[in-house]
């Protein structure tokens, strides 16, 4: 059977994310050829930064990409049972009653405590296989996650003895990775190469993320965390080795109507037409993560122009004025992360509209928006 084009996957969609599988290929390879030796661990926690995990983690293992990173157990197993094999790393914390499913999905935990360790090495032992992976991660002086330099020294000598654990890595964070001044990484920098010193070596080390590997070569290690990147975004003050956006954002107009000077439209009227004009119905709202602050301040794309999004953002809907599209009507499409015609809205625009960050807005992508991979506008699968 032919693959849909995406025009006609969506043409009784009322709104949809188009994730394009060819950017993700071609920011792997950019990010590949900028980091050089360095592997990349494809950051996909938060379903993929809101493009869907079950999409994006298939395409990029077939891409090339080393390894993966989800913040939870439950996302390291939905990776499996989307098929990826490529070694897992669940970032963040997890509990002693998880580690025999950590086990069965070859997920590798960060450890910070003894009671995790001996619950992991238990449920390896338990299961008969390869001893379980384990990544100890340093509190470099974010003090978010993590253990001083010397507890994580101690805890990695602590898993070295221990039957069915195996220390896979040392790693770190840094916090002001994006900032214009990003002196505080050196001073990180310093104190996880003590800890380092101090635990021992390690087969692999990591800490930087999309905005350390591309500023601060120096602190790429064996691999960089890569998220943002690899969505073909950048975070502030990061140099672009040519990367491309993946993900739109688009809907259908489900009502165009006129207004006369003086009336208002959504919930307070903030907004009233100071001429006659024409309001645009888009049936998207902050249910769907479009955020209620873009109220009176963002924009989207209708007929290939920039129009602004007028009166407040609903839980279901939101309005533009169209009034300098005069061809608009319903069943048009609306672009509000993407391109149309000449115009183009880059997650960034809208993060800043919102007085937010683009991981925000990828992130805040809700589930009832249906996810379409594509590739040249053939759709290859849905989630």
């Amino acid at each position: 059977m032919p693959r849909q084009t995406l025009a006609a996957a969506t043409a009784a969609r009322n709104a949809w994310i188009e994730v394009d599988l060819d950017a993700l290929d071609h920011n792997a390879r950019a990010l590949r050829a900028a980091l050089g030796g360095t592997q990349i661990m494809a950051v996909v926690k938060a379903n993929a930064y809101g493009h869907g995990a079950a999409l994006v983690a298939p395409a990029l293992e077939a891409a090339g990409v080393d390894r993966f990173a989800v913040a939870t157990v439950a996302e390291g197993v939905a990776l499996r049972g989307a098929g990826v094999t490529r070694p897992v790393l669940v970032l963040g914390h997890a509990f002693p009653e998880n580690a025999p499913a950590a086990v069965a999905s070859r997920l590798a935990l960060t450890v910070t405590d003894d009671r995790l360790a001996d619950a992991l090495a238990l449920a390896a032992r338990a299961a008969g296989g390869e001893p379980a992976p384990v990544h100890v991660k340093v509190d470099s002086g974010m003090h978010r996650f993590g253990l001083p330099p010397r507890e994580a020294a101690a805890l990695a000598a602590r898993v070295r003895e221990r039957a069915g654990l195996r220390l896979e890595a040392i790693w770190t964070h840094m916090a002001n990775a994006d900032e214009a001044d990003d002196a505080f990484s050196a001073a990180q920098a310093a104190v996880f190469a003590g800890a380092l010193a101090l635990a021992g070596p390690a087969p692999l080390i990591h800490a930087a993320n999309t905005a350390t590997a591309l500023r601060r070569p120096e602190l790429r290690h064996d691999a960089a965390r890569i998220g943002l990147g690899l969505y073909g975004a950048l975070p502030a003050n990061t140099p672009d080795p040519g990367l491309r956006p993946a993900l739109a954002l688009k809907a259908r107009l489900a009502r165009v109507l006129d207004l006369a000077p003086g009336e208002g439209v959504s919930y307070g009227l903030t907004w009233r037409a100071a001429r006659p004009s024409r309001a645009a119905l888009v049936p998207v709202g902050y249910a769907d993560g479009w955020k209620r602050a873009l109220g009176n301040r963002g924009h989207a794309l209708v007929g290939g122009r920039r129009v602004p999004i007028v009166g407040r953002v609903c839980m279901d809907q939101f309005l533009v004025d169209v009034t300098d599209v005069p061809d608009a009507a319903a069943g048009d499409e609306a672009v509000l992360i993407g391109a149309q015609g000449g115009e183009a809205i880059a997650v960034r625009e809208v993060a800043e509209a919102a007085d937010t960050i683009s991981w925000d807005v990828f992130a805040s992508l809700g589930a009832r928006l249906p996810r379409l991979a594509h590739r040249r506008g053939i759709v290859a699968a849905t989630a």
